[in-house]
């Protein structure tokens, strides 16, 4: 029997090992899709301590199999995303990103060393448990179509099927040595959106001789607020947000031919999301024939929902209480960011937590996606630590 006690005195030894290995990986960012150099330390820092890899899926993906030596057949994944964002960063610290344009904004750092370091205590401690603990290191998560769906096309749910599926990711607001869990369904479908509007440009003096895109693109963003504030369910979350906006040409006394758009659509109910992308299609369509104008409005389809299995999450959750004390596992509440984890949750048993990463009193309070973002890193003991004893729970009950 494996004991939290257990458990954590292996943490506490690897501590600045895995304390390294994040700031190797903070300082050596890359893109989704290009983490050529982070696919292979990882094979690397696994290969010198004795754990060979299953292979590679989605080009840069690693597949890990660490085997109990007691007898059992139950088999637990454990993920950790790999690719880093296009942000410069601010931070003055010696593990500073020396990548121009590229940082671990997003904490996948934390997230690749947690498991690397989860790893080694559960290679360590195989004959202690059965079954098969199964590490998914994945690319790509920040960009669509997410590595998550390319991985589980070439077949990381299989040979052998995980009964269930773990991951972790990293949470300013919450102090570090605490997690955080939200049971069913956690984390919004998120779509890209593409407008373009033609009109007519001409002399910004002359609008009567003109199709002006720039008034008909400013009415199907306000028009199409409708959408969340008249049609949607009250009790179905729905975002519409536009991001970007810009025109084809256009001056101070030039009215443009083209305008272009870029948003974001995001909700947590399938049909309705499939319903709001026609009533958005239609509705601009409109608005731009009724000025005169053309809309070409394209959607791209990106992550579904991502929901926490609710019997897996309670179970999560007393292991949880069980390792760092009822009083440092919190409810979240729902969240309209997507993440590609949610592929996992569509096919297995799923549960997706937060980690604290936040420490008021050292400064540590930026949040993801900013240039300022880092984590105090006395939340990898947790990290490290809550994903093996989960994976050891999972398989003992």
């Amino acid at each position: 029997m494996i004991s939290p006690i257990e458990v954590k005195k292996l943490t506490e030894t690897l501590f600045e090992e895995v304390v390294a290995c994040r700031r190797y990986l903070h300082q050596h960012p890359e893109l989704s899709f290009q983490e050529y150099e982070t696919a292979r330390y990882i094979e690397s820092f696994l290969m010198e301590r004795g754990i060979k890899s299953e292979g590679r899926l989605a080009e840069n993906g690693i597949v890990y199999l660490i085997k109990g030596l007691r007898p059992g057949s139950k088999v637990v994944a454990l993920r950790a995303d790999i690719d880093a964002l296009p942000i410069q960063e601010q931070n003055d610290v010696s593990y500073k990103s020396k990548h121009d344009g590229i940082m671990h904004a997003c904490g996948h750092d934390v997230h690749t060393s947690s498991l690397l370091g989860a790893a080694l205590v559960i290679d360590r401690l195989k004959t202690k448990f059965g079954g098969i603990v199964k590490l998914i290191f994945q690319p790509a998560e920040e960009r669509l179509p997410g590595g998550a769906s390319i991985m589980i096309k070439e077949g990381v749910l299989q040979n052998p099927a995980p009964t269930s599926i773990f991951g972790q990711h990293v949470h300013p607001p919450l102090e570090s040595g605490k997690i955080g869990v939200k049971p069913g369904i956690y984390m919004a479908s998120a779509d890209e959106l593409f407008v373009t509007v033609r009109g007519r440009g001409g002399h910004a003096a002359l609008p009567q001789d003109c199709i002006d895109p720039i008034v008909t693109a400013s009415n199907i963003i306000l028009s199409l607020q409708q959408i969340v504030s008249r049609r949607a369910n009250p009790t179905t979350p729905t975002v519409l947000s536009f991001g970007k906006i810009n025109s084809q040409g256009g001056a101070t006394n030039v009215i443009p031919a083209e305008v272009r758009l870029e948003g974001t659509f995001r909700t947590m109910d399938e049909q309705w999301r499939s319903q709001a992308h026609e009533l958005m299609v239609e509705m601009a369509e409109q608005i731009a024939r009724s000025a005169g104008a053309s809309c070409e409005f394209k959607i791209k389809k990106g992550y579904p929902y991502l929901q926490n299995d609710l019997e897996l999450t309670t179970r999560f959750r007393s292991h949880a209480e069980e390792f760092l004390g009822a009083e440092n596992v919190v409810d979240l509440p729902i969240r309209m960011t997507a993440e590609d984890f949610a592929y996992y949750s569509q096919e297995i048993p799923a549960c997706f937590y937060r980690l604290g990463t936040g420490n008021l009193e050292k400064g540590i309070t930026s949040p993801i996606h900013t240039p300022t973002f880092d984590v105090d890193e006395e939340a990898l003991k947790v990290g490290v630590g809550l994903l093996a004893w989960v994976a050891f729970k999972e398989l003992q009950d």
